[in-house]
C-alpha cells in the first residue's frame, strides 16, 4: 500500500511513470478543487463539507476522497483516509487528509510510503 499525504506539498513531476504517476494522479485530485479545472470541471473534490461541524465535515471529506479518487484515477482503490493534526491551521478548520491507496497489478511487497 502507498500514502499519499497531502498536508506536505510537492512539485509535479513532468513524465513521471509507473507508481510515481500514479501517486501523482491521486495527489492532484485531493489538492484540486471540483470546476477549477477549465476543461474538466468535474475533476478534483467538491468541497460541500466546508463550514460544517469538523466531525460531519471529516466524514463527508472521507466519502468524497474515496468517491473521487477511486473514480478519476483508474486502478486505484483506497484503503484508508486520516487526517493530519494542523495545529496552526485548527483555528481555520483546515483538514489534509493523508490517504493509503493499493494499486491494482502492484505487490503489496513493492509498497511504500510517497517519497517527498
Amino acid at each position: 500500500m502507498f500514502v499519499v499525504d497531502a498536508s506536505v506539498p510537492e512539485r509535479v513531476e513532468i513524465g513521471a511513470t509507473g507508481v510515481r504517476s500514479v501517486l501523482q494522479q491521486v495527489r492532484m485530485v485531493l489538492t484540486t478543487v471540483r470546476g477549477s479545472v477549465p476543461l474538466d470541471r468535474t475533476f478534483g473534490l467538491s468541497l460541500t463539507f466546508l463550514d460544517r461541524p469538523l466531525p460531519h465535515a471529516m466524514a463527508e471529506y472521507t466519502g468524497e476522497v474515496v468517491a473521487q479518487v477511486q473514480a478519476q484515477v483508474p486502478g486505484v482503490r483506497v484503503e484508508r483516509v486520516e487526517f493530519v493534526p494542523d495545529r496552526d491551521g485548527a483555528v481555520d478548520g483546515r483538514l489534509y487528509p493523508v490517504v493509503t491507496v493499493s494499486i491494482e497489478g502492484v505487490e503489496p511487497s513493492a509498497s511504500r510510503r510517497e517519497t517527498r
